[in-house]
């Protein structure tokens, strides 16, 4: 049985002291190590950003992407290899940015894929300009008297969009962060795991202590029923999108892959191809 040791790599971390994506890196290998999977069965694809590293830290199958395509090289992995479960890793720059128009395709198609976003509501690798989740009167390099536009609502979005497991996450908290990713993992069909990870070093207001001032925990609420779409939208509107734990689970969900007519459940290295004469005559000559 694999244990955290098996997730990690020797490579360096180049990420700054303090940054949320330690804790999103630490959940992930956590909650892989507790649902028994082995390191050989893990493929994880990352985009570009602080937050595209993630997979160069993650002792697995590892496909860094150009930016923003993260979701289409996923959903063609599990596609391709039914048997692996397949994460997909990004910022809200890499994913909601140059990355939307995958994203909201990626929500509807619902291929069996988890995807975590560490949303530090700025660019960091650029060195601190306005991303698409920063709020509005937001300063940065980019926009220095203030950001004059509206944030994207990527959880709204989401469930609009027909996206069945839709949950968010504090890297700091790695009790709730884990038993998240872990389910998120286990739901059949596409998982967002959208995760607030702050920036120490270019983010001053999203910050931890900001966090744990303003976000609300869903799972706290016995009377909160992550089934129910429309109270998950409402909670969200509510609050900004400052909440946290499981906010909506489809529980009728049905993956892409189980709508597909003949598509088989074995990996295609797992496949046996024997094609007899006559049949692959048959398929030949439709190309004379």
């Amino acid at each position: 049985m694999a244990t955290m040791a098996d997730f990690r790599t020797s490579e360096k971390s180049w990420w700054c002291p303090g940054c949320g994506d330690f804790g999103v890196l630490a959940a992930l290998q956590k909650a892989l190590v507790e649902l028994a999977t082995e390191p050989e069965n893990v493929a994880l694809v990352a985009g570009i950003g602080c937050s595209g590293k993630i997979g160069n830290y993650i002792n697995s199958y590892n496909l860094h992407v150009v930016h923003g395509r993260s979701l289409p090289a996923a959903q063609a992995v599990k596609l391709a290899n039914r048997e692996l479960t397949v994460l997909a890793a990004g910022g809200d720059g890499d994913g909601f940015a140059i990355g939307m128009g995958h994203y909201m395709h990626a929500l509807r198609r619902n291929v069996d894929i988890t995807y975590v976003v560490m949303d530090n509501q700025i660019y960091g690798l650029t060195k601190g300009q306005t991303s698409p989740t920063s709020d509005g009167g937001f300063h940065t390099k980019s926009t220095p008297n203030g950001n004059i536009e509206k944030s994207v609502n990527q959880m709204q979005l989401a469930i609009a969009s027909g996206c069945g497991f839709v949950a968010n996450g504090l890297s700091s908290n790695q009790k709730q962060l884990v038993q998240i990713i872990k389910q998120a993992i286990q739901f059949p069909g596409f998982a967002l795991v959208n995760t607030y990870s702050p920036c120490v070093t270019f983010n001053k207001v999203n910050t931890y202590d900001f966090y744990k001032s303003e976000l609300v925990n869903v799972d706290e609420d016995p009377t909160y029923d992550r089934h129910d779409k429309f109270a998950a939208m409402k909670m969200l509107m509510e609050h900004n999108e400052l909440v946290t734990g499981i906010i909506y689970e489809d529980p009728n969900s049905t993956r892409y892959e189980d709508l597909v007519k003949g598509f088989k459940p074995e990996g295609i290295v797992n496949q046996k191809w024997e094609v007899d004469d006559e049949t692959w005559n048959k398929v030949l000559a439709q190309y004379k």
